[in-house]
């Protein structure tokens, strides 16, 4: 069926669920749209960002390490002087957990796993990876695969580096596996991909034991091939029934690959974004290199700070602990919007939207040729919402129809507004379309 044949069954669906003409049903809306902007709303839906209930939560943390005036840890080593380039040791036992890697697996840095996964980048143009038989700046052609719709700042470092991104379909169990596996082993200069395997962003789906089994056992033409695993939401659940991710560390070692993946973490989301600790965890050998080359480049990360970190959670339950704290603060705001949306658009086959167990966002899609119409509009109303065909390579929904929703950080009667008033654009630019 074509996309005229499309919007003509759509339509037909659409006008089942109204009591009334579609041209007056429009005229309400318009109305509704104009009180809305008559209000001169100033929201910003752009960002996943912690809300202050959630940056309160960790507020005691900055009274460690000074609370007891000790900045020795059990290694003995004072945390103000220089050394340990990789990470407190007594950190990395605490995160290397919270990854299911090994301590000689994992690197600790400052406050961003999205700097770590620059750096990668990086190194790997500059120099190459371990395995690489050369530095990737004197290729060709370096192409990397990219699960969509993703994360835009992931995007955003192929096109600092000229990296070519090729978009590959996001199923409801992670990428489309057949396309991934053709493509990685026929053409060597693919030589990455990324991931956000847990409650990904922005569809919230994790990744099914079989992908991950597939990504770790595929053939790849290019020797030095990478996964960038970002597995920046792997404690950040909303129910007590969290998504499980098989430990893909584990299965590209049980396949033979022990050297593919990088995994990247942070707690930017679980304490303060700007004050967090970022890590990165491998193979050995690829934490050998990396460890060496750190050394030139730093004297050591901020380890005062990994310690208050160590301090205020003690162990891994205390994360947990933790993290349960700020579910109960998301929960209620992911349930709104879903509810809102169920409210006024369920049923009218003109939008759909993911319901996820954790993370940051929820992911909605339009009719498709109206999500940029839709931010547009809502926009125009007082409402920022990240741009349509940010979530894609390039900025490039090829059909302009998914916006991702950013919960977090609004005060609830914000988000209750900001919803409203996407559902409202939403079927004005669904009704105009369909009418045309």
């Amino acid at each position: 069926m074509d996309l005229l044949g499309q919007y003509r069954c759509l339509m037909e669906q659409y006008l089942k669920t109204l009591k009334e003409d579609p041209k007056s049903r429009l005229s309400v809306l318009e109305k509704e749209y104009d009180e809305f902007r008559a209000r001169g709303l100033k929201l910003d839906m752009s960002r996943g960002k912690p809300c202050k209930e959630q940056l309160d939560l960790s507020v005691e943390m900055l009274a460690y390490p000074y609370k007891d005036k000790n900045f020795k840890t059990d290694s003995c080593a004072d945390v103000r002087n220089y050394g340990m380039v990789d990470g407190l040791p007594e950190a990395k036992e605490l995160f290397a957990k919270m990854l299911e890697v090994g301590t000689n697996e994992i690197i600790l840095g400052n406050n961003s796993s999205l700097s770590m996964m620059y750096d990668t980048i990086s190194r790997a143009m500059t120099f190459g990876l371990y395995g690489s038989p050369e530095p990737w700046c004197r290729l060709p052609k370096v192409k990397f695969l990219c699960p969509s719709p993703g994360y835009d700042r992931h995007f955003a470092i192929c096109e600092l580096f000229n990296i070519e991104m090729i978009t590959i379909d996001l199923k409801d169990d992670g990428p489309d596996m057949d396309t991934v596996e053709k493509l990685a082993a026929e053409d060597d200069s693919i030589k990455g991909m990324w991931c956000t395997p847990k409650y990904s962003n922005p569809t919230g789906i994790t990744y099914s034991d079989e992908v991950v089994d597939r990504l770790a056992a595929m053939s790849t033409a290019a020797k030095d091939f990478r996964i960038f695993w970002d597995n920046a939401y792997a404690v950040h659940h909303l129910t007590d029934r969290p998504d499980r991710l098989k430990n893909i560390l584990e299965a590209c070692k049980k396949a033979g690959n022990p050297d593919r993946v990088f995994i990247f973490a942070s707690t930017s989301k679980i304490t303060f974004p700007g004050s967090g600790v970022a890590m990165m965890a491998a193979s050995e050998n690829n934490i050998s290199l990396i460890k060496k080359q750190l050394g030139i480049r730093t004297i050591c990360p901020d380890k005062i700070n990994q310690l208050r970190h160590l301090l205020f959670f003690r162990d891994i339950d205390g994360i947990e602990r933790h993290m349960k704290k700020h579910a109960a603060i998301l929960k209620p705001k992911f349930d709104m919007v879903i509810g809102i949306l169920e409210s006024r658009l369920g049923g009218k086959n003109i939008a759909s939207w993911s319901k996820p167990n954790g993370g940051y966002f929820i992911s909605f899609d339009t009719l498709p040729g109206c999500a940029s119409a839709v931010v547009k509009m809502a926009g125009e109303a007082g409402v920022v919402f990240t741009p349509a065909g940010a979530t894609y390579p390039y900025h490039k929904d090829p059909q302009d129809r998914n916006i991702r929703i950013a919960p977090t950080l609004p005060p609830a009667d914000e988000l209750r507004t900001a919803m409203e008033l996407l559902c409202i654009c939403t079927e004005i630019v669904s009704i105009r379309k369909l009418l045309a």
